[in-house]
């Protein structure tokens, strides 16, 4: 096989190449939320040891929600992973279908759809995080309003 025979299918998998490299900066920014959530965690388990009882609840309901946001953004990361892995088979296949002359194309669709699908049911969880995140101030609010008053 001549590299000329080849240079087609490099440029039919520029477009997925494109595609990993997009979703891997949507994985990069879910773990930097992912761990900003462990260490808002971290950081309301020690004020929940030595607060009084009546700041219990509240400290409470937020550690309620950060665990929420972290199984959220958890299975938000892994749906992107998914899919990036879903596009590396799709990369195979075409170089794959190049040199055996397999016909993949329903295999390679296949594999397209499960890749957009798992990225959209990524995107989902990562809009449901930010509308978590904005429960979790509403329950701050009126601790910072109350410390602000008293100064």
């Amino acid at each position: 096989m001549l590299l000329a025979d080849v240079i087609p299918t490099l440029q039919l998998a520029i477009g997925p190449v494109i595609l990993i490299s997009g979703v891997g900066l949507i994985i990069l920014s879910l773990t930097n939320r992912f761990g900003r959530i462990i260490d808002r965690t971290r950081q309301l388990s020690v004020e929940y040891r030595n607060s009084s009882n009546s700041d219990h609840l509240r400290i409470l309901s937020e550690l309620k929600i950060l665990t929420l946001r972290a199984k959220v953004i958890r299975n938000s990361n892994f749906l992107a992973v998914l899919s990036v892995l879903f596009v590396s088979f799709i990369i195979i296949g075409l170089f794959g279908s190049a040199l055996y002359h397999f016909n993949m194309t329903y295999l390679l669709i296949t594999l397209f759809i499960s890749s957009i699908v798992s990225l959209i049911g990524s995107l989902s969880l990562f809009i449901y995080d930010l509308e978590l995140s904005l429960k979790a101030i509403w329950i701050e609010l009126p601790k910072a309003i109350s410390q602000s008053e008293s100064d």
